[in-house]
């Protein structure tokens, strides 16, 4: 008689070799099949220690989920029991504004203090060290020094969000003494010596 066949599962290596085929197929094709895998989409998160300062100073937050940077808000102490009081920055002026707030950013990580967009469109006004660093070993209260580039003063009230905090990867780097450089098509051509169109 015939010899019956034992079927077999494919291994994990095959079945996944034998996906990725196919999905590669679908792409040389241009096709989007119902069945095709959906990739899987995480939100990457680090930790941020976070301390108020102040009993009324605000925590920095995200405003909409794709959010790169949180926004960061002044916060002018009060003085002995009186309302805060409100910081003015003149024309072409600056003025370092705190935050009411200390971050502890994990090693490997740096904070980024960057310039709010629509503050600076709507008023001029910029982060004058952008974008501004918070080293890890920071513990100090958070301050974003900003600068009125427009023709009009414009002042900060405790709680305005004036610039936001974005955390981002660094690398400490290794310098390594050599004699020469490897050659490149560009040289040490440097400011304008790609040209301008």
């Amino acid at each position: 008689g015939r010899r019956s066949r034992r079927r077999t599962s494919a291994s994990p290596s095959t079945s996944t070799s034998e996906a990725t085929r196919r999905r590669s197929h679908h792409i040389r094709l241009g096709l989007k099949p119902a069945e095709m895998e959906q990739p899987t989409v995480s939100k990457y998160q680090v930790i941020v220690e976070f301390r108020a300062l102040y009993p009324d100073a605000k925590k920095p937050e995200y405003q909409t989920e794709g959010a790169a940077g949180m926004d960061l808000h002044a916060y002018v102490p009060r003085a002995n029991g009186r309302a805060p009081e409100i910081l003015r920055i003149a024309p072409l002026g600056r003025l370092l504004v705190g935050t009411g707030i200390a971050l502890t950013i994990p090693a490997g990580y740096e904070g980024q203090i960057r310039p709010r967009s629509g503050f600076a469109l709507k008023d001029g006004v910029t982060v004058l060290n952008s974008p501004g660093t918070i080293d890890s070993d920071y513990r100090g209260e958070v301050k974003v020094l900003l600068a009125n580039l427009g023709n009009s003063a414009v002042t900060i009230h405790t709680g305005d969000r004036i610039a936001q905090l974005v955390i981002v990867p660094v690398a400490h780097a290794v310098l390594q003494p050599v004699e020469a450089f490897a050659d490149t098509a560009r040289g040490a051509a440097g400011f304008g010596s790609t040209g301008k169109n």
